[in-house]
C-alpha cells in the first residue's frame, strides 16, 4: 500500500510540472493575433530580382517583335541576325532597368540580365563571358555613341516594329547577307576537304608508285598539292566577294 501512494504522489508531481510547463506555452499561443492570409502570401512570395525583371521584360518585347521579324523574310547571315538582336535586346533591358528600384547602375545591370538571358537560352556556359564581352564592345561605335541596335532598343516600346526598323538598316549591307554567308561557308568547306583529299591522293599516289621516295618527300608532296588546290579555291572566293562588295557599293 506505501509503493502505491508514493507512486500516485510521483504522477500527481510530473502532472503539476507538466501542466507548469505547458500552460503559459499555451497562454501564449493564445495571445498571438492570427496572421492575415494576405500578410502570409506576401512573406511567402519572393520579390524579383532587377535582372529578372529586365529579362521578362526583354522577352516581351522580343515576342512582339518576331512575328514582323519573320514576315519580312530577312536574309542576314546567323552570327550578325544572333549579336544585332541580342544587342537590341540590351538596349531594351537598359532602358527598363533605368525606371527600377534599387539599380545604381542600369546599364551594367543590363549587361547582367543579357547573360542571365544567354544562359537560360542553352547558350554554352563556357562561352557566355566572352560573349558579353563582345557585346560589350559592339554596344559602342567608334565616336563612343551607342549602336544602332542599342539606341533603338533603349527607345523600343510593346508592339511597335522597332527591331524590323534596325534590320531594314542592313538589307542592302552585301557583307552581313545570308547568300554572302553561305558562299563563305561553302569557300571554307571546298578548301578544308578538297585540299585534305588532294594531299590524301597524292600522297598514296608517290607511296604506291614511287616507292624510292623518303618520308618527309612524300609528305611534301602531298602538302604542296593541297596548297595548289586551295590557293586557287581561296583567290576565286576573294575575288567574288571584292565583286560583291563593288556592286553593292
Amino acid at each position: 500500500m506505501k509503493k502505491t501512494k508514493s507512486n500516485t504522489n510521483k504522477t500527481k508531481k510530473n502532472d503539476v510540472k507538466k501542466s507548469a510547463v505547458e500552460e503559459p506555452i499555451q497562454e501564449a499561443l493564445a495571445s498571438e493575433e492570427p496572421m492575415e492570409a494576405e500578410a502570409v502570401t506576401e512573406e511567402l512570395t519572393t520579390k524579383s530580382s532587377p535582372i529578372d525583371e529586365s529579362v521578362e521584360h526583354a522577352r516581351d518585347v522580343l515576342a512582339t517583335q518576331l512575328g514582323l521579324v519573320k514576315e519580312k523574310g530577312y536574309d542576314f547571315a546567323p552570327e550578325f541576325k544572333d549579336m544585332t538582336t541580342q544587342l537590341y535586346l540590351f538596349g531594351v533591358m537598359w532602358k527598363y532597368a533605368e525606371d527600377l528600384e534599387d539599380v545604381t547602375d542600369a546599364r551594367e545591370t543590363a549587361f547582367s540580365a543579357l547573360e542571365v538571358m544567354l544562359t537560360s537560352d542553352g547558350f554554352p556556359k563556357k562561352k557566355i563571358p566572352k560573349r558579353v564581352e563582345f557585346l560589350r564592345k559592339m554596344s559602342k561605335v567608334e565616336d563612343g555613341s551607342n549602336a544602332l541596335a542599342v539606341a533603338i532598343g533603349y527607345d523600343a516600346k510593346l508592339d511597335d516594329t522597332s527591331l524590323v526598323e534596325v534590320f531594314d538598316h542592313f538589307v542592302d549591307d552585301v557583307q552581313v547577307s545570308g547568300a554572302f554567308w553561305r558562299l563563305y561557308d561553302r569557300c571554307r568547306k571546298t578548301m578544308l576537304y578538297g585540299g585534305l583529299l588532294v594531299a590524301f591522293v597524292i600522297i598514296w599516289f608517290v607511296t604506291l608508285f614511287m616507292p624510292g621516295n623518303s618520308a618527309i618527300a612524300i609528305l611534301a608532296a602531298g602538302l604542296i598539292a593541297a596548297a595548289l588546290f586551295v590557293i586557287p579555291v581561296f583567290l576565286v572566293g576573294l575575288l567574288i566577294y571584292h565583286l560583291k562588295i563593288k556592286k553593292a557599293v
